[in-house]
């Protein structure tokens, strides 16, 4: 039971949609726990004295090789809920980005592989709360 005294640590995180015009998205494949293996969007930690923005921006260009401007990325939503990641309390700020169909991507730093998906045959299961995320991307 936890202590409603005692302030809970929050990560604060910051995710990216990378959608190309003719209807693919960008995922990764985790290279570590949790969710080993699994796909899903390129992003990662703010760091200190940076906003969740430039950490998109930076993550993406870390994870998949492909860089966007930070002023180029729409925010789409917080994602917040108390279980959304089962390391603990994590907060994402989720972005969205068009880019050319013809973008190369290379598999960087935290990530087995980068793939662009078509959003009508996605993996069955994306990690963390990913699938939503993605959703909230194409419907807004």
């Amino acid at each position: 039971m936890t202590d409603p005294e005692t302030p809970e640590t929050i990560r604060y995180t910051a995710d990216v949609v990378a959608l190309t015009p003719d209807g693919s998205v960008l995922l990764i494949e985790r290279d570590w726990p949790p969710y080993e293996g699994a796909w899903a969007l390129p992003g990662g930690h703010v760091d200190v004295g940076e906003t969740s923005r430039a950490a998109a921006a930076r993550e993406l260009e870390e994870e998949t090789c492909v860089q966007v401007g930070a002023d180029d990325l729409r925010q789409i939503g917080v994602w917040d809920s108390p279980g959304r990641d089962p390391r603990g309390r994590y907060v994402t700020v989720a972005y969205a980005a068009v880019v050319p169909a013809d973008t190369q991507i290379a598999a960087g730093d935290d990530a087995r592989r980068a793939r662009w998906w078509p959003l009508d045959n996605l993996p069955e299961r994306l990690a963390f709360d990913h699938a939503d995320i993605v959703r909230a991307a194409t419907i807004s």
